[in-house]
């Protein structure tokens, strides 16, 4: 049954590879429910304290759709009542370096632009950077 489900999701993504990556990507939140989840596990709840404009539907919508682009994985554990928590795959933590140079060239088009004043703070950070400022 999985099988069938995979093979529904690639025939809906463009087969085009930078079109389909984008599509797999794409959307307000992703980037940044990637980069929360990108430092561990997070709870729905957790997530959605740290992202007070995203409604809880769409936060939801968001997590399902990484899910089953094989971005985030969602564990049950059994207890009472149910905790949920969600985590990047190894494919989803292989984006970090790809939002890296995406906040990057932002920021250099903010600066072609000369709108320095309207950016916020570039949130992605290399993994190597953190885990070597760790030691």
């Amino acid at each position: 049954m999985a099988q069938i489900a995979k093979r529904r999701v690639i025939k809906r993504l463009p087969m085009l590879p930078a079109e389909r990556a984008l599509k797999v990507i794409s959307g307000r939140w992703k980037a940044v429910i990637l980069y929360y989840l990108f430092d561990g596990p997070r709870r729905l709840s957790a997530l959605k304290a740290q992202m007070p404009d995203i409604t809880q539907k769409v936060l939801i919508d968001q997590l399902r759709e990484m899910e089953e682009h094989g971005l985030v994985d969602r564990e049950i554990f059994a207890e009472i009542p149910a905790r949920v928590e969600y985590s990047a795959t190894a494919l989803g933590l292989s984006l970090e370096p790809i939002l890296l140079a995406l906040c990057q060239w932002g920021q250099h088009h903010a600066d072609a632009l000369d709108e320095q004043a309207h950016l916020a703070d570039c949130i992605i950070r290399p993994r190597q950077a953190i885990e070597a400022s760790a030691n």
